[in-house]
């Protein structure tokens, strides 16, 4: 840590903070007490002029334009890939630190794609322009990489159960209508998701994979920075609230013991092992939502293959999953005296 790294307080800009993700950032910003010396709130023309308020700091909304030229330290974005594409490169040649929370940048070869506990050295000193993974990627290599380190992950299979506020509010709305037996204002999934589950996640590409299974193939091999990682997805969305769940089924290249997983994995920052289904504990959305770590659980034996692991990873999207993510790397930053 850099002389008086620690005691720098920060101008931080939030682009898109009236937004699903905006606002999980604020409470995150704010139930941290991540250091301010000020800070702006961000978001579309038809937001400006709303008062928000973070750490007794009352701001006013204001548009991009305006936010360039204030001139924060460090900004963090979550307001759409083209926002991000087009502002984000604006707010770098002012000086400003960007951390993205869209798909914009995750895969451009000279930005870093970071989650800090994992592959915070990553980030290099002229980087000021940030990936945040895919929330489905995010928790899914917080457990990968202790396995990864000890016993190299060779390939695996993911299923998700993946929540409607990945989406965002209006897919909540859909549900919430669905439920009451009424017509949503605005449909954003192609069929009805109360009582159902859908088989698709994004937009489908050539070859039958959605973006969203697309993603964690390729965002685990940067974040690993392991290319031969074969990480192949279906991802589903269901009527859940409360997070992201994940059957995983990885082949190790190394003999291991169960006992030794689970002792890697509870080391690991910020994944949390519950596995003892005798007692009916393993981890769920309800008990994941509003929370920072990662829950592991259902740890077993492949009973085909003796180096085949099933593990089942459970996380709060909007926190871990994007907001606390982009919040612990401006936190990695600033520990590591970017703005001593």
């Amino acid at each position: 840590m850099e002389p008086n790294a620690m005691d720098k307080k920060l101008r931080l800009a939030v682009v898109g903070a009236t937004g699903m993700v905006g606002e999980t950032m604020l409470k995150v910003l704010e139930e941290r007490q991540f250091p301010l010396a000020d800070w702006l709130p961000v978001a579309s023309p038809k937001s400006a002029g709303k008062r928000l308020e973070l750490q007794g700091m009352e701001r006013t909304v204001v548009t991009l334009e305006d936010a360039v030229e204030w001139g924060a330290d460090v900004a963090l974005f979550s307001a759409g890939g083209a926002t991000s594409k087009e502002w984000a490169p604006k707010f770098a040649a002012k000086g400003t630190t960007v951390i993205d929370n869209s798909s914009a940048w995750r895969m451009n070869p000279d930005c870093p794609l970071v989650v800090p506990e994992v592959n915070g050295h990553a980030i290099g000193e002229d980087h000021l322009i940030i990936g945040n993974p895919n929330c489905t990627t995010m928790q899914l290599v917080m457990a990968l990489k202790p396995l990864h380190d000890r016993w190299r992950v060779v390939r695996g299979i993911v299923s998700t159960y993946q929540s409607i506020t990945g989406t965002g509010v209006a897919a909540v709305a859909q549900l919430e209508a669905e439920r009451k037996g009424e017509e949503p204002r605005a449909r954003v999934y192609p069929h009805p998701i109360d009582m159902n589950c859908l088989p698709h996640c994004d937009v489908f590409e050539d070859g039958g994979y959605t973006k969203e299974e697309l993603k964690v193939w390729n965002e685990t091999k940067k974040i690993l920075e392991d290319p031969e990682v074969a990480m192949t997805c279906t991802a589903v969305r269901v009527p859940v609230v409360g997070g992201h769940s994940e059957s995983v089924y990885v082949e190790l290249a190394e003999p291991f013991e169960l006992a030794d997983v689970r002792a890697a994995l509870a080391a690991f920052p910020g994944v949390v092992v519950e596995d003892e289904p005798a007692e009916n504990r393993y981890p769920m959305p309800r008990m994941a939502s509003g929370r920072d770590e990662v829950f592991v659980g259902r740890l077993r034996r492949d009973l085909a293959h003796p180096q085949g692991l099933h593990l089942w990873i459970v996380a709060d999207n909007l926190r871990k999953g994007a907001a606390t993510n982009t919040v612990q790397i401006a936190e990695f930053l600033r520990r590591t005296g970017r703005w001593a």
